[in-house]
């Protein structure tokens, strides 16, 4: 909940003490008589209180600057049932025939929009694989860097599956979700020979992670379905074949009904400070304040 509050409120202790000390320690000086007297005091009673006044201010304002005056957001603390969720994308050369890669970012853009308390992730992969996005409860920021990804952004000539399986795992290294899952999905087989495939198999299972993979195209031709299907067995996830749009929507739709399991998340406070506006304040009154003092 949103909130104005101060960081530390006993510093309004010190305004009990001016206001003391401003009644009962009076300073003393030499006492002077004229005839006139009443008249003098009359004529400089608008500028003593004023130079008062300069004063209760600018100890009011720089108190309440030590106070530290803060706008506190909401205090976000999730506990929502959900998934974390790590998206693997093929974004080889072969991905562009037939469109095939700016279909699956639609289909995947609107998988997205449905895991609304699901933490998720984005790797890329080609010639090399990398994390575009960690995870996070940031749907737009995922969605937006989706938007703006075409083949040919990690290479074209190769296809670092097992790579991106390995790096999409270690994700998960700190995660104390119940369920995690990664969704691997693509059109070719491995080919840049970086990392071992049971390596790969073996990271995902270390941090239990089901890993759902889709194959795009033709089974046999364009992708290995036997490679897919080990790496789904493995790790107690599923292995899907696509050869058309309809088909790779369902298999979207199939994994987004998995049931649901509880995620906690951190807590986050967002806080604004505005001692800063408070503290020139106050030295504008104590500009004020020596400037009417020594016009006297």
């Amino acid at each position: 909940m949103s909130s104005f509050t101060f960081e530390y409120p006993l510093a309004f202790l010190l305004l009990i003490l001016f206001f003391v000390c401003y009644r009962l320690c009076k300073p003393k000086g030499i006492s002077l008589y004229f005839p006139n007297i009443k008249m003098l005091q009359k004529a400089s009673e608008k500028s003593r209180w004023l130079i008062n006044t300069l004063k209760v201010l600018m100890v009011l304002t720089l108190v309440t600057a030590l106070a530290s005056p803060i706008y506190q957001d909401d205090v976000i603390i999730k506990n929502d049932k959900g998934y974390e969720i790590s998206l693997i994308l093929d974004a080889s050369g072969s991905m562009q025939e037939y469109n095939k890669f700016g279909i699956v970012k639609e289909i995947v853009n609107d998988f997205i929009n449905q895991r609304k308390h699901d933490k998720l992730a984005l790797s890329i992969f080609a010639d090399f694989a990398y994390v575009a996005v960690p995870l996070t409860y940031d749907k737009k920021s995922i969605k937006t860097l989706l938007s703006r990804l075409e083949v040919g952004i990690a290479g074209r000539q190769k296809t670092s599956l097992y790579e991106a399986l390995f790096l999409s795992s270690n994700l998960f290294k700190t995660s104390k979700a119940k369920e995690k899952i990664a969704i691997l999905l693509t059109d070719g087989v491995d080919n840049a020979n970086t990392i071992p495939l049971d390596v790969a198999i073996k990271t995902a299972k270390k941090y239990k992670i089901k890993v759902y993979t889709v194959g795009v195209g033709d089974a046999g031709r364009d992708f290995d379905p036997t490679v897919l299907r080990t790496i789904s067995k493995e790790t107690g996830g599923e292995y899907f074949g696509a050869n058309s749009i309809e088909k790779l929507k369902e298999i979207y739709e199939t994994i987004n009904s998995l049931e649901k399991s509880e995620i906690t998340t951190n807590k986050y406070v967002k806080k604004s400070y505005y001692f800063q506006y408070l503290l020139a304040l106050s030295l504008l009154f104590l500009g004020l304040y020596f400037y009417m003092f020594n016009r006297e």
